[in-house]
This record gives structure tokens, sequence and C-alpha cells, in this order.
């Protein structure tokens, strides 16, 4: 099974280890004998939030769809839904999207990729929203992480909305799900200065409308999150991040001096 491994936020050294079916967010800490850096996980946000019943409709779905067609489905989806998040994150950093030339990895392949006519679509209708709305950005692509609750994740966007501060989710999907409250009721309570924040879900590339998006606030569940977490817990015990010990430093005794050493610290095994 891969493992994907990748740095999320820098400056506090926290890293996001992603496999088929699990995803644990991880920084390093240091042991209070030791002294040494040692490695903390909590699970994702999103990964809690799968463990939410979907409902009969869902499982109506998946009954007429069959398994292997479904995850294919559930791939492409993935995949579409990367690459635009990736096209918004450069946009609000200043960059100028070509959709002749730009390229992005879909994590499905693992390759980069010309944005799709859907893709495409779904970053225009970003576009008019952002210019309609005019959003104050205070970030994007944001880590959070509860240390009392013991969950991370990234927040797609938090901003000031005519004085209201938002936490906004980008979806690519048609449809809304319970689980989506779930996911932006847990960003809110990950940091005490969004007490106050509203939620958005905003709907891109959406077809049911002509202005191609949908934004939709939605209300504060965060007692589902934890009953969700529970579950999670429940059916995930025991499970952790598989870890090897490795050495941080080697030399090696080239001359035969007795010089060679190896310093310790476990590290993420890659």
């Amino acid at each position: 099974m891969e493992k994907i491994i990748k740095v999320v936020d820098e400056k506090r050294n926290i890293i996001q280890v992603t496999t088929e079916d699990e995803r644990w967010y991880g920084r390093t800490l240091e042991d209070p004998v030791t002294k040494l850096p040692v490695w903390q996980y909590f699970p994702s946000v999103t990964w809690i939030c799968d463990f939410y019943p979907k409902g009969i409709g869902f499982y109506k779905w998946l009954a007429n769809t069959g398994w292997d067609e479904a995850q294919a489905i559930k791939e492409a989806a993935g995949g579409k839904g990367s690459k635009v998040h990736q096209v918004i994150s450069d946009l609000l950093r200043g960059v100028e999207i070509n959709v002749e030339k730009s390229e992005y990895i879909n994590p499905s392949t693992k390759k980069p990729e010309h944005l799709t006519f859907e893709e495409w679509e779904a970053i225009c209708s970003f576009s008019e929203w952002y210019f309609l709305t005019r959003p104050k950005i205070i970030g994007n692509e944001i880590v959070v992480w509860n240390e009392k609750e013991k969950y991370a994740g990234t927040a797609d966007l938090v901003c000031s909305i005519k004085d209201s501060l938002w936490i906004v989710d980008f979806k690519t999907s048609q449809s809304i799900w319970p689980s989506h409250r779930l996911q932006l009721s847990a960003y809110k309570h990950a940091r005490e200065e969004w007490s106050n924040a509203k939620l958005l879900i905003l709907q891109l590339g959406y077809k049911r409308n002509n202005s191609r998006y949908k934004p939709t606030e939605v209300q504060d569940c965060f007692n589902l999150f934890l009953n969700t977490k529970q579950i999670w817990e429940q059916e995930t015990k025991g499970q952790v991040p598989y870890q090897r010990d490795y050495p941080i430093k080697i030399s090696l005794d080239i001359e035969g001096d007795s010089n060679g050493r190896t310093e310790g610290l476990r590290k993420q095994d890659k």
C-alpha cells in the first residue's frame, strides 16, 4: 500500500501521512526525558468524517453502481477536486493560471496533467464568486491542530466578508453531505479565534444554476463531529502510522580511526 508523506506546515514542522484508507497529521515534540524529538500523530478531520453515516441514498447508489465502479468514480472525483484546490491555492497567492499551459498533479495518477473542461469551469466559477464577493483573505490551506480533542486538518479558506469571519470549504461535488458540515465545524473549534466564525460550503462547477457555483451557509454541529470521532476511535482502535527507527546522523569510519558514529532519532518511515 502506497504511503504519501508531505510537509503541510513547515514553520510548525507538521506533516501529512496518507494511505489508501487513512490519513494522519504528525508533528515533532521534545521527549521530556531524553530531550530528543518524538512524533505525535492525530487523525485528520476528513478521515474521521468518513465514519459518519452516509444515508440510504448513498448505499442505494453503491448497490446500483457496484464497488469497483464506485471506487473509480471516487478516484476521478478526488483527482478533479485536488487539482481545483491546487489552482485556487495558486490564485489566492497571486499566480496567474493559463488553461493552455498550466499543469497540476493528479493524485490518482501521480502525474502532471492539463486542466479538463470541468476543472476549468469550476475554477472560473470560483473566480466569479471571488470578484462578486470580494472576500478579505486571512489565509488559505491553513493547517489546524486541536490538542484538546486530538485531531488535525486543513481549512481551505478563512476570510472576512462584510465584517463577518467565514471558514470556507470548496467542493466540486453536486451535493452537500452531512459529513461536510462536520468537517467545517471541526475546523471552527480548532482555533479559539475562530469561535464566532460562520461556515460556508462553496460548490464549484455547480450544474444546477447559471452562475455555476453555489454558496451554502451551514450550522455548527461540533457535537456530531465529536460523536463521529468516538465511532472512529472504536473502529480504528490500535491503528497508528507505521514507523521505523532511523538515525538522524550517520558518519563512516573511512580512515579506520573509530570515529564513525550513529546518532539515533525516531524518524517517519518513508
